[in-house]
């Protein structure tokens, strides 16, 4: 019998060729047979409340993966990351589901972005065939895997694109974690997303900031930075932050930042996208092009965990 997880309301995004499966039946699409072939090997449900229709979609647990996966990272990736991001994306919903009680789950950052079989179709149109087959290939070979600490399963952070390095939990979350510790990540500089400058007015500053800057007093001053080399506190004008909050007011990419005044214009230049905690999805796809498995992608970014079966965690799972 199935056991069906309500997850209440609220969002979703995407992105994204297999091989041929024995078990193919010859007048289907590969990508239908392959959504069979997840169905058959979920053993839960999730229920997934779409914010902007404000319904519930009961969706298999392989199926959802796949979906994340599908919104979360390229599918043009290599299929070790595309696996690697199955686990992170799988281990995110067990784990999620095994503390959150009655909770929403979202189908936007907030929580893992999800899009259904028809948004997906909508976005890739005639690339949805292969990019959907990739995605559940990765997703069927990886079924049931999730990433453990301590025989339970973790905080399965990701993002982008790292500056060269992940950052240490607490030092852009309130906890010490022990798995998410800072890690090197060199892969990243390829991405488009490695660098990126957003320019603000003087007026603009002062009004995201909520401060009055003084022409005689230096714009920067007091900059701290973490063991990532990201700005860890700043004070600006006369009012201090900490890198986050500069990040979440200016909307930055990134809390390695530096800044570069020019007349009644502030120009801020990162270096990495996202919070910077965990996986780094550039820098899995860098790992996976130097021939690393999806084993190792995610034993670098997460330390000191194990890879185990989501099936040892059903009864918790059933019992919410």
């Amino acid at each position: 019998m199935a056991i069906i997880l309500i997850i209440p309301t609220i969002i979703v995004v995407p992105f994204t060729g297999a091989s041929k499966d024995q078990s193919e039946k010859p007048n289907e699409p590969k990508s239908k047979q392959q959504e069979i072939n997840l169905l058959e090997a979920s053993e839960v449900n999730v229920s997934v409340m779409r914010s902007q229709k404000d319904t519930v979609e009961d969706v298999p647990l392989e199926v959802y993966v796949s979906r994340v996966v599908a919104s979360e990272m390229p599918a043009d990736f290599e299929l070790e990351a595309l696996k690697a991001q199955a686990l992170a994306a799988r281990t995110y919903i067990v784990q999620y589901l095994s503390h959150e009680d009655g909770a929403n789950v979202t189908d936007t950052v907030q929580h893992q972005v999800y899009k259904n079989d028809e948004e997906l179709r909508k976005i890739w149109e005639s690339d949805y065939e292969w990019k959907m087959d990739k995605i559940e290939q990765a997703v069927k070979e990886t079924a049931g895997e999730i990433l453990t600490y301590n025989n339970q399963p973790i905080t399965a952070a990701f993002f982008s694109t790292s500056n060269g390095f992940t950052e240490n939990s607490e030092d852009y979350w309130p906890n010490e974690i022990p798995y998410l510790r800072s890690v090197e990540s060199p892969w990243d500089k390829q991405s488009p997303k490695y660098n990126h400058q957003q320019v603000f007015t003087t007026e603009q500053l002062e009004q995201a900031l909520g401060l009055q800057l003084s022409e005689n007093a230096p714009l920067l001053s007091n900059m701290k930075k973490t063991e990532s080399n990201r700005v860890s506190e700043v004070t600006i004008g006369n009012k201090t932050f900490t890198g986050r909050e500069i990040r979440e007011s200016l909307q930055l990419q990134s809390t390695d930042f530096s800044v570069e005044q020019k007349n009644d214009h502030v120009i801020f230049t990162t270096k990495g996208y996202g919070h910077g905690i965990g996986m780094s999805q550039y820098g899995a796809n860098g790992m996976a092009q130097e021939g690393k498995s999806y084993e190792e992608i995610v034993k670098h970014y997460y330390n000191g965990i194990d890879i185990a079966k989501v099936n040892d965690h059903l009864p918790k799972l059933a019992s919410k």
